[in-house]
């Protein structure tokens, strides 16, 4: 395996530009997913980085090999890449170990020593080498298509939204099935989804997509509590955004005067809080009065919609599933932790 950099990468179809100078870099062994809503660019990366078409403009780099650039364009069976799609595309009319070897040379595909390592890597080890995909459920599919991945020992792992397809109950245990597996295989990978749940928790680093720009490439916490931006912010989990006042480390906004971090002159600005972050008490306590106004139940917690009184703007805080108030109560919120500045753009 080895590191992927992508320089400068642009790509436009007709008038429409879909990147627009996208910079990455994945560590050798590291995964990284790029985040982002539907339309954004983010599987026109993918596909350019494994070949299926070329940028207009910027380079792709596996480790020292530029495979797109400066006049170069490796075509894609020659990059050493892994693809695993949306739904696995495994072949029906072939078992589970000719899924596999299929895309190695015919002198390695006799021995199924390596059939058995990848269904052990990827925790499908024991009686499913003989099996059709129809006898699969829809994990162990994408498990298999991560094995076919990984078969000829890959360059770099490129993985396009491969858990939306499944259901609820299957979807928690194959990304941690996958996610081991790649990092046993020592992999270098890149996965990508709509699914903020699935790049926090699965992901060394995650990107953030918008409008063809990666607009923040951070550690899964850092995305999450330090945003590049309100888009950012927004995108990435609840978040609670106030207009505020910034004096130093303090901000004054509808909630009171919160601390703050992050690098924001003083002044008008917006503060970023987590749902989290607000707790919720009776009437007498201290803390800005609010009312509910919605409540979404989840039996371990709820998410719950406040309005601040008199006339203050709407906001959300997550409580426990025990400590829930009831509809139009009246309540006192306050703050916990700092909040993020962000300067106005």
């Amino acid at each position: 395996m080895t590191a992927l950099s992508v320089s400068g990468v642009h790509k436009a179809y007709g008038e429409t530009e879909v990147l627009r100078g996208v910079d990455l870099r994945v560590p050798h062994g590291g995964l990284t997913a790029i985040l982002g809503p539907s339309g954004c660019g983010k599987t026109t990366l993918l596909r350019l980085i494994a070949g299926f078409a070329d940028p207009d403009a910027g380079s792709i780099v596996f480790g020292d090999e530029v495979v797109v650039g400066d006049g170069v364009s490796v075509p894609p069976q020659r990059r050493r890449v892994g693809y695993v799609p949306q739904e696995g595309a495994l072949f029906p009319h072939l078992s589970v170990t000719d899924n596999i070897t299929f895309g190695l040379p015919r002198r390695d595909r006799r021995g199924r020593r390596r059939v058995g390592e990848l269904l052990d890597l990827v925790g499908l080890a024991g009686v499913l080498a003989g099996r059709y995909p129809h006898e699969l459920s829809g994990g162990q599919q994408q498990r298999v298509a991560l094995a076919r991945a990984l078969a000829p020992r890959p360059a770099v792992v490129l993985l396009d939204e491969p858990f939306a397809a499944l259901d609820a109950a299957l979807r928690e245990g194959t990304r941690r099935a996958v996610a081991a597996a790649l990092r046993a295989a020592d992999a270098t990978a890149v996965l990508v989804t709509h699914d903020q749940s699935e790049a926090l928790s699965l992901a060394d680093e995650v990107g953030v997509m918008r409008d063809g720009l990666l607009v923040q490439l951070d550690s899964p916490s850092t995305v999450y509590s330090r945003p590049a931006d309100t888009g950012v912010a927004a995108f990435v989990g609840d978040a609670v955004l106030i207009s505020a006042v910034i004096n130093g480390k303090h901000a004054t906004c509808a909630l009171g005067t919160v601390e703050v971090v992050g690098t924001c002159p003083p002044g008008p600005a917006t503060v970023l809080l987590r749902p989290e972050q607000l707790r919720i008490g009776p009437v007498g306590a201290d803390g800005t009065p609010a009312r509910v106004r919605e409540i979404a139940y989840y039996g371990h917690d709820a998410t719950v919609r406040l309005d601040l009184l008199p006339d203050g703007p709407t906001v959300v805080a997550r409580s426990a599933g025990h400590l829930v108030p009831d509809l139009l109560d009246d309540v006192r919120l306050t703050v916990v932790g700092p909040a993020v500045a962000i300067s106005p753009a």
